[in-house]
């Protein structure tokens, strides 16, 4: 079995510090480590790599006196130290914020949204793929590519028309409208496949072993791409003014995610950048995708893949990489995995929006929604300082609300046709709902509580 897609005579030549302070890959089953380079899986048990780091000292201040994107954990990262100086989309830094009126209706003291889609194509992807970008250019890759539930191919045909390279994307021939147009605008070259995200990703690496020089981010390039998502942890401590919070609700798809904040808060401890304290780490499935949720319930370590059907479709994967360390990650830090169906994501995406004023697409409604179904159930402590992940922006999934949101009404454009909606709070609204003779025709309204209403006619000009 080949573990290097991109040929040696591709990856010749890399420069010294092209993976900044990373000394090589380790496995994460034997520990068997490999030299830096286009490598994905052991040469000694097939397992799974991951970046491997000699870090140096690093402060507070030289972190924060960084640019307000990632890169302001360079060092903690798989990326040169000039990696300002290389065109990409400087995603990160998004906002954290406190979030009060969500936690008064699920019962909670202290709740943090980590609000993930304001960054560059409205998804937390950008952050995985700038990692992987950086990694595709030191390797002179030819082709940017990827195989994705749609927002990882905006992310990459945003960033590879940013940095100028040929870029190629492969999606579910299903995937919502929105997620394709926002890969299209970027490249000409989107391709539709059908089948689901799994089908999708055998053929990407199918195409990996037979192209040249192609990086594809979660493919080949995947040790570098899943370092990205550290940076969520380490902006989440530091925006909470450096401290770890008590628990955190993360969505599972590959569950790359919810194992790299896990790592991002294991450094940042072990750096001394932040204090040494127990911390809960919680996953959230679509009941239509569950296989992790299944197995953590089941107490059961194999994964069992199943076909997908849910309208999370960000997290419609069936045959997760990482989902043996996601349970890894709950069981040993007392979490849990928890799964709701597609109704209840519907109601998180309303709850959260009609709370804190922030539309996230379905992946963010499973969070938000199985966040609640941990508070009724006993498995999450309201009393503790917990921070819930926003990974997407809910303009990307329109169909998933269409129909359960609209106008409340559709009027005559005047006051008497509003005031008989009883959305009204003038004192005068009986008054002049009291005009109103059959349906839906309403009578003018008399002119002394016009009057009354918006004062004399001289001190309307």
């Amino acid at each position: 079995m080949s573990t290097s897609v991109l040929t040696p005579s591709t990856t010749s030549g890399t420069r010294e510090g092209a993976f900044g302070n990373a000394t090589s890959l380790s496995c994460r089953e034997c520990g068997h480590l490999v030299d830096l380079g286009p490598h994905y899986a052991c040469p000694e048990c097939f397992g799974p790599l991951e970046v491997a780091y000699d870090f140096p000292q690093v402060t507070h201040a030289e972190i924060e006196a960084g640019p307000r994107n990632i890169w302001r954990y360079k060092a903690l990262l798989p990326v040169p130290a000039d990696i300002e100086e290389s065109p990409n989309t400087e995603p990160g830094f998004t906002r954290l914020l406190r979030a009060d009126n969500l936690a008064a209706e699920l019962g909670l003291r202290k709740l943090w949204v980590k609000d993930d889609s304001t960054n560059p194509t409205n998804s937390f992807k950008d952050r995985v793929v700038a990692c992987a970008l950086s990694a595709a250019r030191e390797l002179h890759a030819k082709v940017f590519a990827c195989p994705s539930t749609g927002n990882l191919a905006n992310a990459v045909a945003a960033a590879g028309a940013r940095a100028g390279i040929k870029t190629v994307v492969f999606i579910p021939s299903n995937l919502e409208k929105p997620k394709q147009v926002n890969s299209a605008v970027y490249t000409e070259n989107l391709v539709a496949v059908d089948g689901n995200y799994d089908d999708v990703n055998r053929l990407a690496s199918e195409i990996a072993g037979e192209e040249e020089g192609w990086a594809f981010v979660n493919v080949n390039v995947r040790p570098y791409y899943a370092e990205g998502s550290k940076t969520l942890g380490y902006e989440i401590a530091e925006q909470l003014g450096w401290r770890l919070p008590d628990q955190i609700v993360i969505p599972v798809a590959s569950g790359s995610q919810l194992t790299k904040v896990d790592k991002a808060f294991r450094e940042l401890i072990e750096l001394g950048l932040v204090e040494d304290k127990p911390y809960k780490v919680y996953g959230a499935q679509a009941t239509g995708c569950s296989p992790v949720s299944v197995a953590y319930k089941d107490g059961v370590d194999a994964i069992r893949p199943v076909k997908p059907d849910t309208i999370a479709k960000s997290l419609a994967i069936g045959n997760p990489a990482d989902g043996i360390y996601v349970l890894d990650i709950c069981r040993r830090t007392g979490g849990a995995v928890e799964d709701i169906g597609d109704d209840e994501v519907r109601e998180g995406i309303l709850l959260l929006a009609r709370t804190e004023g922030i539309f996230t697409e379905t992946a963010g409604g499973t969070t938000v929604g199985v966040l609640r179904k941990l508070v009724e159930t006993g498995q999450l402590d309201p009393e503790l300082e917990t921070v819930v992940i926003n990974t997407g922006m809910g303009l990307k999934t329109l169909d998933a609300v269409s129909d359960r949101v609209g106008p409340a009404a559709t009027i005559e454009p005047t006051y008497a046709a509003f005031a008989a909606t009883g959305l009204a709070d003038s004192p005068h609204h009986d008054a002049l709902r009291s005009h109103r003779v059959g349906d839906p025709e309403l009578t003018p309204v008399a002119p002394d509580i016009v009057e009354t209403t918006l004062g004399p006619k001289e001190s309307r000009t």
